[in-house]
């Protein structure tokens, strides 16, 4: 009788190994956004509190550790779609929450760095972005189903005016208009209540057409 061949089992990264991963992306996400993406690596590992080593064993290189940056905050603004689906009340009020609670990753700064920095088409990027996108869709449509968001605007509408909205670009030091963000995110938000006041030039951008920009 032939027994099976025992498989290794990959071991499982230390609690603290875990921890230093997360405090270097906290902390270039941090850099990255007030600097830009060329900040040194030496200045993130010194602010992750990590050393150098520690941060090349995790990321061998920028392009590395930029993606795993801006699929965080994708990740991250995915979880907050996923918080406003979880809410059974007013459909637009948890798009607002939403709106808000995506701001506040500070997308728009990281935005330009997938275009200018890596492959946009790396399978982890891929994965997170398609994620984000899938979950705003749904939000949008269950306050467009409850008659509350206008009919003319699609989802790439929403993630430009929100990403021109919410953040300085990278590097800026204009930080001190963050005090602005979350009055003019309503501003724009109250425009998008249904009915609809004005007809809108155009047509709504869509997550294709988005790609394209």
């Amino acid at each position: 009788m032939q027994t099976a061949t025992p498989t290794r089992k990959v071991p499982r990264p230390r609690a603290d190994a875990l921890r230093n991963r997360e405090r270097i992306v906290t902390a270039a996400r941090e850099m990255f956004v007030e600097h830009g993406p060329d900040v040194p690596l030496d200045e993130i590992a010194r602010r992750a509190g990590v050393g150098n080593a520690t941060l090349y064993r995790n990321f061998p290189d920028r392009d590395a550790l930029v993606r795993e940056v801006v699929c965080s905050v994708m990740d991250r603004t995915a979880e907050a779609a996923e918080q406003a689906l979880a809410e059974t009340g007013d459909a637009f009020a948890a798009l607002e929450r939403f709106v808000h609670a995506a701001a506040d990753e500070r997308i728009s700064a990281l935005c330009p760095m997938v275009s200018s920095t890596f492959d946009k088409d790396h399978p982890d990027l891929v994965a997170s972005r398609e994620r984000v996108e899938h979950l705003i869709e749904e939000v949008m449509g269950r306050a467009k189903e409850a008659g509350q968001l206008r009919t003319d605007v699609g989802v790439g509408d929403l993630m430009i005016a929100a990403a021109q909205l919410s953040r300085p670009p990278a590097g800026t030091d204009c930080l001190s208009s963050d005090r602005f963000v979350h009055r003019h995110l309503q501003l724009f938000l109250d425009g998008l209540r249904a009915p609809a006041r004005s007809v809108l030039p155009g047509t709504a951008v869509s997550i294709k057409e988005l790609r394209r920009c």
